[in-house]
Formats: structure tokens, sequence, C-alpha cells
């Protein structure tokens, strides 16, 4: 096998140490007080996180996931500025209207700047250099994934509300305002498989537009107890809508059901995605036009759709996880598979099997090529060993034990999701990690 093996003792993967000024007490979230005990980040300082390399690993997959979706729609993967032009932010007012959470700094010429925390302006005035631009260009779909700034007031929750994130922001021009409602359930759709992928109940709730602008918007909530977003949601009729979004008091059935019929109730999440209708609102003030088939000039009709992938991370983790094991989305986790050979110096120890099983899963099942740890602290028990792979939330743990002296040799197979424990032969565990992979 070419390359080096993944073993855990070459992995970068630090004790949880508070940043100064930091209390035990301060972390309240189950997510942030497991992804610092388990290395998967490292404060830097309030609201600012050192991604490490297991999280990393599992953001890649994460972007990768959502990538194949935004592509499946027409979307085209660009990277926009994080330096925004404060004369761009200034001519659509939102220099003014986003008030302090707009990180704002001038060049040494004077030029005011900011840390975009999204790409309205960008996005808009650059298709509106466009002169040639036809109806036959569009619709137009315009796509990043990349870090955002947001200098929040009070940056809690680990990742679940910093001021630095990695979030998704698609942009799109269509020709008329029938064909971008198309374009936004389309959108919508993809959100929702998204989100299906990775096991999560998502309730997509009617929101509050607030300074994105637009007629319609769309919420993406994650019921969670640390959720700060409230939503009105009844499963019978369909209702969801954000609070925020009411004026006040509890929303009318849309069915004109009366309780108990309609079971509306409050509860709530975390905002995961946002989805906005924005008309012509960007693409007036800009001047991003097209030339209809009748050859008249027009305005773009726009939408703009945000998820928040760090956020979707965490928030995994948060109601997925147990109370003191990490549990991830199959399709997400850093490595599916951990191989712990036996201790060194014990009887069971065999030398090259840990590797030789390595090596015969990653040929023979080559989707998890990549995707296998080998766990090769071998100064410590494998019942060690299984704790922290379990901690860390591997999905599967293959344990090379005293079965594996028998002839033939048997592998301990852990399913972490559920907790079972299986004894396998090689033929039988390559077996099951097929079918296992047919499932991520």
């Amino acid at each position: 096998m070419s390359g080096l093996r993944h073993c855990v003792s070459r992995m970068f993967n630090p004790s949880s140490v508070l940043s100064a000024g930091t209390r035990q007490s301060d972390i309240v979230c189950k997510s942030q007080r497991l992804m610092l005990e388990t290395g998967l980040i490292r404060q830097s300082s309030p609201g600012i996180y050192h991604l490490l390399p297991l999280a990393t690993r599992a953001m890649d997959k994460l972007a990768s996931l959502i990538d194949g979706e935004m592509k499946a729609l027409g979307g085209q993967k660009l990277v926009m500025p994080t330096l925004g032009s404060g004369a761009l932010w200034k001519k659509s007012d939102r220099w003014t209207l986003m008030g302090a959470e707009l990180l704002k700094l001038k060049d040494r010429h004077g030029t005011d700047y900011c840390l975009s925390p999204t790409h309205e302006e960008a996005v808009t005035a650059m298709i509106a250099a466009e002169a040639t631009l036809t109806y036959k260009n569009l619709p137009l779909l315009l796509y990043q994934i990349s870090t955002k700034f947001r200098d929040e007031r009070r940056p809690r929750y680990g990742l679940l509300r910093g001021r630095e994130f990695l979030m998704k922001d698609l942009y799109t021009f269509d020709v008329s305002t029938k064909a971008a409602r198309t374009t936004y359930q389309a959108v919508c759709d993809a959100y929702h498989r998204i989100f299906k992928r990775l096991g999560l109940d998502i309730i997509q709730a009617v929101g509050d537009s607030g300074m994105i602008g637009g007629d319609t918007s769309h919420e993406f909530i994650l019921p969670a107890a640390i959720g700060e977003d409230t939503i009105y949601h009844c499963p019978r009729c369909g209702l969801a809508v954000n609070a925020e979004a009411t004026g006040a008091g509890e929303p009318a059935c849309p069915q004109g059901l009366a309780r108990p019929t309609c079971e509306v109730m409050q509860k709530t999440g975390i905002e995961l995605g946002h989805t906005f209708l924005l008309g012509q609102k960007y693409s007036e003030v800009f001047g991003a036009s097209f030339i209809d088939s009748s050859g008249k000039k027009r305005n773009c009709e726009m939408g703009c759709y945000g998820l928040g992938v760090s956020r979707i991370l965490a928030s995994s983790i948060e109601v997925l996880s147990l109370q003191d094991e990490v549990r991830w989305p199959r399709t997400i986790a850093p490595y599916q598979v951990c191989i712990i050979p036996p201790k060194q110096g014990s009887k069971e120890e065999i030398p090259g099997v840990p590797e030789g099983l390595y090596d015969d899963i990653s040929s023979e099942v080559p989707c998890l090529a990549g995707e296998i740890l080998i766990d090769d602290r071998v100064s410590q028990t494998i019942g060690r060993r299984l704790k922290d792979c379990q901690k860390k939330g591997f999905p599967l743990v293959v344990i090379i034990g005293k079965k594996a002296m028998l002839d033939p040799m048997q592998f301990e197979l852990h399913i972490t999701e559920s907790g079972d424990s299986l004894f396998m032969t090689r033929t039988e565990l390559m077996e099951y990690l097929t079918n296992y992979v047919q499932q991520i």
C-alpha cells in the first residue's frame, strides 16, 4: 500500500485547554464542551476558534456534501473577497443599517472596508458589470463556501454563535418573478436533501427578512433546547413560522383549524439555513440587468440562500451526541473505522495483523480508503482506547483481541451508534463494511 497509514500517534489532537479569561462555568453548551474535550476545536479568543484536524476532516466532508447539491442545481462555485468594499455597502445603505455587527476597517489610504458577513453587494455589482448579459444566460446561480465575520455582542456556545464562521452563500439571478420562485423552491428542496443525509430533523419555517430584505424568506430550524430561535409549529396542519415574523401572538392556523385539531406549539431551535427571495432590491440599486427576448433591458430577479456550515457541524453534535460521547452523522464522521491492536507485550499481539487489516479494508472496500485510523498507542489497554474512540464518535471500532488467535481469525466489531458488539471473521467483516458504505 502506498502512503502513510493514518495512526493516532501521529495525529495532532491536543487536550482541552481553556483560553485565558474563560471559565469552565462559561461552557454551558454540550457541543462546545465535547468539541473542546475531544480536541476538535481550540478557542483562540472569544467567539473565534481553531478547527483542529478531526473537525477539519468533518467540515471538509460537510462542504463536499453541500457542493454536490449546489452543483446539481447548476450552481457555479466562486470565491469572493473577504474584504468588502465600503463604497458598495454604502450604496445599498447597509453600511449603517447593519449597525455594530458589521466589522469595519480602513486601509492606509483611508478607504473604508468591512469584513463581509454576506456578499449581496459584491455579487450584484459584479453581475451589473456584465453589459452583454441576456435572458439566454439566466438563470445564473453563483455560490461560495467561505469564512464570514460578525461582531457578535456576546459570542457563545462555541461554533453555534461566533464572530468568525464558515458559510455557504448562494446568489441567484432570474428573468422573472415566476422563474425566481421556481429556483427558490429548487434550492429549498436541496436543503432538505442535505439535512436528510445528515439525519437532522429540520423544520422549514417562515422567517423574518431582516437586513437582507425581500418579500419571502424561510428559516431552516433544528429543534434544540439550546436554540435561540422560537418558532410556532404544528406537525398536523404544517404551520411553521418564526415568532419574529408573526408580529405578536400566536399565528392563525393556515387551514382554519382550531385547537385541539391544530396542535400548534412553541419550539426553540437553531437556525441552520435561511433563504430569501430578494426581488429587485439589489439589482435595481446596482444596475444588474439583462436583455430580454424582445431586446429590452430589465432588472434581474434575485434570491440569496445561506447555510451556516460550521454551525451545522456543531449543531449535529449538539443534538445527536450523548452527554459524554460525540455522535456524528455518518456522512461527515472524521474517520469511519478505527482499528485497535492488542496491548504491547500481550499474548494476543501478532505482528503485522493491524497493518494488514488496514490495507485489506482499503483495497477491498475502496470507499473506506483514507477513512481508517489505527489506534497504535499500544502502551494503553484496549479498554482505554475503546473508550477514547467512543468519546470521539468514530462509527465503527475493530478490536484485534483474544479471538484473533483463533483459526479462522475473528475480530470484535463495536458499532458506536447502537452500542452493539459482534465477532466476525475477516470475510464477514469485509461483507459488513461493504454494506455499511452503501448506507453512508
